[in-house]
């Protein structure tokens, strides 16, 4: 399955929830903003949210710093 993630192709072994492909790619959720073909995606549907064939994820990380 293809989606395109933060403006990137990206091929996946098969439909993953927002919250599975944030896990395979060892990112922790309390600290991003996604969203999925231009909608913003609540954390709390992070884990019902399945991505689909041709879908844009763009993810954005929090960074602290000073």
């Amino acid at each position: 399955m293809k989606i395109m993630l933060n403006g990137e192709p990206k091929e996946l072994e098969s439909s993953l929830s927002l919250q599975q492909l944030l896990d395979h790619l060892q990112i922790l959720s309390g600290r991003v903003a996604c969203e999925v073909n231009l909608k913003i995606i609540k954390r709390a549907f992070y884990a019902s949210t399945f991505l689909k064939e041709g879908d844009t994820v763009e993810i954005i990380q929090a960074i602290g710093g000073g």
